[in-house]
């Protein structure tokens, strides 16, 4: 992250990368309603993220069959880290780009680490080798993804749309997809049922 001037402009917030988006009570975009985005990049130019917290109706082995990495009977036969794996609706851009959010205990080629511990990965690389049990520990799939253009996030935080906090790998990959909203605010110390539409930053 950085908060220094860039060609003499101050930036309104830090750079937000590994940081989490809480969508705020007075979120006025309901395709982001009670949504919980992990930023994987964000700069001057724009910023990206996945929607974290709504499932996805496609599973992994479909979208594994559909791509023709496997065929329907290979599909039954999966790891069941592999069968099991979530698959969410990652945002409105792009929804048929498939993005792996993974430990970068596995990487491959074309993995772009977002935080020391966390990287994207867009590429077929990564759902073959998670079909073949050998995947990072840690891992989520999205289709689609959330954009903003150049200084439209910061407009969006500093009008209340937004509460934003620092992610971890727990946060990240466990616990139940559904709970995610309630759960990451429980972390930070807020009750969602008393989230007021003010602004915060944890």
């Amino acid at each position: 992250m950085s908060s220094d001037t860039n060609g003499g402009r101050a930036m309104s917030v830090p750079y937000l990368e590994n940081h989490f988006l809480i969508a705020m009570p007075g979120m006025r975009d309901e395709r982001f309603s009670r949504s919980v985005i992990y930023l994987c990049a964000h700069s001057d130019d724009g910023a990206m993220g996945l929607i974290i917290n709504r499932p996805q109706q496609l599973a992994f082995p479909d979208i594994l069959v559909q791509l023709g990495i496997l065929d329907q009977e290979e599909a039954i036969r999966l790891p069941r880290e592999a069968r099991d794996l979530p698959v969410r609706n990652g945002g409105p851009v792009d929804r048929s780009r498939g993005f792996v959010l993974h430990t970068d205990d596995v990487v491959v080629e074309s993995s772009m680490p977002v935080s020391e511990s966390i990287c994207l990965t867009a590429t077929v690389d990564m759902l073959r080798a998670i079909s073949m049990g050998r995947g990072p520990r840690h891992a989520l799939m999205a289709l689609g993804y959330a954009g903003w253009g150049a200084g439209q996030l910061e407009s969006e935080i500093s009008g209340n749309g937004w509460l934003t906090c620092p992610a971890t790998p727990e946060l990240l990959f466990e616990g139940e997809i559904e709970r995610k909203y309630d759960g990451v605010l429980a972390a930070i110390g807020i009750d969602a049922a008393h989230l007021s539409q003010a602004a915060g930053h944890a």
